[in-house]
Order: C-alpha cells, then sequence, then structure tokens
C-alpha cells in the first residue's frame, strides 16, 4: 500500500480462505476501537463496515501517514500501511487467544484503492454502507446492522468518522444521505 496525502481510498481485507474474522459482538467493538487507536493519528475515516468475513473502509490519507518510518530492519514504509499491519495484527492475536487458534486471520495482503472522483467515492460510499444488505444480513432497515458508520450519519452522532469532511468531498448532505438510502432500500424490496 502506498498513500498520497490527502488522497480518498478504499481499504479492504478479508479473513483466510473467507473465513470468519469477527466471532461475537465484542470483537466487532474490539476492531472499532482499534481503528480508532492505530489509524485516526494518521487518517480521516469516512466511512466504514465490518461484516462476519471482511471488513471495508473509506479514508482520506492525512499527511503523517504518508511520511515514511523505519520498519522491519533497514526497510522504510508509510506510517499508515504500517499503522493497518499493527492493526491486523494486534487483533488477530486477540482472536488467536481468545479461539484457542493460531496463524494469520486475514488475507496476505490488505487492498487499497485510490478514488479518482467524486463518482468513485459517492459509489464507494453507497457500496460499503450497502453491504449488509446485499448479503442478507439486515431484511428491512439499514439500522439493523450495528456495525457499520452509517449509525453515525442516521443518527447524528459522533463516532470514528469525519462526517463533515464526507459531506464537503461529495457535496451530499445529510437528509440527502438518509433519502438516497430510504431510496434505495424501497428499490431493494420492490
Amino acid at each position: 500500500m502506498h498513500f498520497e496525502t490527502g488522497q480518498v481510498y478504499h481499504i479492504y481485507n478479508r479473513g483466510n480462505n473467507q473465513q470468519p474474522i469477527f466471532f461475537k459482538r465484542g470483537n466487532y467493538l474490539l476492531f472499532v476501537e482499534k481503528m480508532r487507536k492505530q489509524l485516526l493519528p494518521d487518517c480521516s475515516i469516512l466511512t466504514w463496515c465490518l461484516m462476519p468475513n471482511h471488513f471495508h473502509l473509506m479514508i482520506v490519507a492525512q499527511p503523517h501517514g504518508c511520511q515514511n518510518r523505519s520498519a522491519f530492519g533497514s526497510k522504510h514504509m508509510q506510517q499508515l500501511p504500517y499503522n493497518f499491519g499493527v492493526l491486523l495484527s494486534s487483533y488477530t492475536q486477540m482472536m488467536n487467544r481468545q479461539n484457542h487458534t493460531t496463524g494469520s486471520l486475514f488475507q496476505q495482503k490488505t487492498k487499497a484503492k485510490m478514488l479518482i472522483d467524486i463518482n468513485d467515492i459517492l459509489r464507494c460510499m453507497h457500496y460499503i454502507h450497502q453491504n449488509p444488505l446485499k448479503a442478507g444480513l439486515v431484511k428491512h432497515s439499514w439500522h439493523d446492522w450495528a456495525y457499520s458508520s452509517l449509525q453515525e450519519y442516521f443518527d447524528e452522532t459522533p463516532g470514528i468518522c469525519d462526517q463533515e469532511l464526507l459531506f464537503t468531498l461529495t457535496g451530499y448532505t445529510r437528509q440527502q444521505l438518509k433519502e438516497d438510502y430510504d431510496t434505495a432500500l424501497q428499490t431493494y424490496h420492490g
């Protein structure tokens, strides 16, 4: 992963062999807290969704996260990819202890796709938030899935997302966001 300051990225990874990475409610909450601790100093989180066997984030890289740091031996890497490694590694260690297992929980490479324009950002935002519905984890309401940033946006509650930055980048208002998701839900249930 290589990041450029001020650019928007879709970050995602999943469990090895599509195995679960979250096993109970507390695991989701732990991962969110680890995202807050490991990532927020070096990026702004715009949207996120945790699914039973994978996760999605949309972030904006901040200057400190794009700086190089010493990593392993003489190898250098940017701060943000290093922090993602710490996030996934520390979470894996906790899950291995919890489940009496060993080895990797996540696929080797976390993917980071740069989003080029406002259309990419909007598509990604909707894709991330609609993931639980399309996977059949919720049936009637976006509020039925508790492990997504959509709750922060709908309820106007503080969380880990920089809501104002998302609205600035997309030109959306909170009301437009709610109307779009209501329309999408009605269309989905057709």
